[in-house]
């Protein structure tokens, strides 16, 4: 089965002249592409990517882009103002400012990123499920995490909007109207971001430069044109360099005459995918696919059955302990291979599982015993990973193989037998035709479901008793 494709492909008469347009401002700003690659809207997996006109070897340089020609609030005609005021631009995301500059560049008729920014006539085309009805984002994507974290979203961008976005815009009615630069347009300017931006990654002296005490921010993104014409597949054959003059896209595996060039967004779950960039890759082609145990869940099974209340106040005591060692995490991470989050739930088994009397002990001695600490260090990363599943203590292979179930039970309402929850999915996968006859959401959603149900399955059969 192909690569999912990264944005819908449309059928756009203007679609050429527009790359050409793009193509000429690039020459113009100084961006160097190699005469071994090509941009098309033919041939690849989504509306654009980068094909190679003849045999590429690692190392060899596909393009450079001058620093100049990066789009971010320090590049943009507003620059000066938005340095100015960016006090009053301070917010969570730290994304305001990018956005502001885009809001202006993007509805400006004279804007010296004009070319770049046409070749998206459409955000919505991106398809991230924040276009999605909120009764389709439910129906298809029910226990993936992806609902909760785009109503996370619309909450945030709302009070963005409303409270730092609109009456900064008021304040400079000569740049910026409300009308025109809408709550509707800074969403679909979210996407853009979240689809198409890069982030630089902290030298190791600005690093050291941070003082400890205070919490290191990530760098705000950039927009950085040409290099996110490429897709994205987890065995890419691209990366893209920081140099201090410029930045690099540079082959990291040989690339055949023909074949598309594929960059990495990271080592991403296809929940991240969908969620960020509105694609997928199909199941099984995502080495990097997770899926997520919620904390509530353990706790959840832990409490239920308790019928004294000096077994209820352990478990409350018992889960408040684990809270506060594990840092309130929400959820524990299972990949390919086990736990990613090894540490996080070794402590939360551990805990859960002790007796009032070995509690007491533990709250006395104010943690584990050194000898405890130093062997379950050496063995935690084997426990936790599919191997070592099988040989964990019978209590905390049946705490998780219930919570396991729990959780698989989540993407279907009243579905008792998980077997069922998983086959459902599992025909609609193996039955091409059928398949083919779903809509390209629910194909996307089907790689997500389907993913992470038979991450869940296989912890679900490795803790069987």
């Amino acid at each position: 089965m192909a690569t999912e494709a990264k944005r819908l492909k449309v059928d756009d008469s203007s679609k050429t002249r527009r790359l050409e347009r793009f193509l000429q401002w690039c020459d113009d700003v100084g961006l160097v592409l190699s005469n071994k690659v090509y941009v098309s809207a033919e041939g690849t997996v989504s509306e654009y990517g980068m094909l190679a006109k003849d045999d590429i070897e690692e190392g060899e340089v596909l393009f450079t882009i001058p620093r100049s020609a990066l789009l971010h609030q320090g590049t943009t005609k507003v620059a000066a103002l938005l340095e100015k005021e960016k006090s009053a631009l301070q917010n969570s995301s730290g994304w305001v400012p990018l956005l502001l500059a885009l809001l202006y560049e993007y509805t400006s008729s004279e804007s010296h990123w004009g070319a770049y920014l046409s070749l998206w006539t459409d955000f919505k085309t991106l398809d991230h499920p924040i276009f999605w009805s909120k009764k389709e984002r439910e129906r298809l994507l029910q226990g993936t995490g992806v609902p909760e974290a785009v109503d996370r979203d619309e909450s945030n961008i709302h009070k963005e909007y409303t409270t730092v976005v609109l009456p900064f815009m008021t304040r400079h009615p000569d740049l910026w109207n409300p009308s025109v630069h809408t709550l509707e347009l800074y969403t679909q300017l979210v996407a853009f971001i979240m689809a198409y931006s890069f982030q630089e990654p902290q030298s190791e002296d600005e690093t050291d430069d941070e003082d400890e005490d205070e919490e290191e921010l990530p760098s705000p993104p950039v927009m950085v044109p040409m290099a996110d014409m490429l897709n994205h597949i987890s065995n890419h054959n691209a990366n893209l360099e920081f140099m201090q003059d410029c930045l690099k896209m540079v082959c990291v595996r040989p690339v055949q005459k023909g074949q598309e060039v594929f960059n990495t967004y990271g080592q991403m779950a296809n929940w991240q995918l969908l969620h960020m960039y509105g694609f997928t890759e199909p199941y099984p082609s995502n080495s990097n696919d997770t899926a997520d145990i919620p904390a509530a869940n353990l706790y959840t099974v832990c409490t239920q059955g308790i019928q004294s209340d000096s077994d209820r106040q352990l478990v409350e005591e018992q889960w408040e302990m684990v809270c506060q060692l594990n840092d309130h995490k929400e959820t524990f991470v299972f990949g390919q291979q086990g736990c990613l989050t090894d540490t996080e739930l070794h402590t939360t088994l551990k805990v859960l599982c002790l007796s009032q009397q070995e509690f007491s002990e533990f709250k006395e001695n104010e943690g584990w015993e050194e000898e405890d600490e130093e062997e379950d260090d050496e063995n935690i990363t084997h426990l936790f990973s599919d191997e070592g599943l099988p040989e964990l203590k019978p209590p905390w292979k049946r705490l998780l193989h219930q919570t396991a179930r729990l959780t698989l039970r989540s993407y279907a309402n009243g579905v008792e037998d998980v077997e069922q929850v998983l086959l459902s999915d599992r025909l609609l996968i193996e039955d091409e035709a059928a398949f083919a006859k779903l809509s390209s959401r629910e194909q996307k959603a089907l790689h997500v479901r389907y993913g992470q149900k038979k991450i869940l399955y296989k912890v679900l059969e490795l803790t069987a008793t």
